[in-house]
């Protein structure tokens, strides 16, 4: 028997639910799988940050966010139970995540060294003029 497949949802969908009673959100990228839809409603109360960091992406795209905070096994363990369906993308939608993960891949943006350097010139004056 073929397993059932997975439903889908359009961003717009996932939008709608955004409230302490109604929570979901997208996590999930190319290189984890692609985006899914996760149901965090019943999640809220248990997350260790408190409801209001979920609530704060509920209803968008979190991926990034969720990956920036670095979590555990445990926790992505905890997501997975969550887990309601994945996230539709138009053709267009494809490309445009496709080009912001290249842009990422290729350190497109620099502000992280342009803020270094920056530091490193004001640090310098600091010692010279004192």
């Amino acid at each position: 028997m073929a397993p059932e497949p997975e439903k889908e949802f359009t961003l717009e969908e996932v939008s709608q639910h955004n409230k302490t009673g109604d929570c979901w959100l997208v996590i999930g990228n190319d290189n984890t799988g692609g985006p899914k839809v996760y149901d965090v409603t019943s999640y809220l109360d248990d997350h260790p940050g408190g409801s209001e960091v979920l609530l704060d992406v509920g209803g968008k795209d979190a991926d990034e966010f969720f990956e920036d905070i670095g979590h555990s096994n445990d926790a992505r363990e905890e997501l997975a139970k969550h887990c309601i369906g994945v996230l539709k993308l138009s053709p267009e939608e494809i490309e445009k995540r496709r080009l912001e993960a290249e842009k990422k891949k290729s350190g497109g943006g620099g502000g992280g060294m342009g803020f270094i350097a920056v530091a490193v010139a004001v640090i310098a004056a600091g010692y010279y003029y004192y």
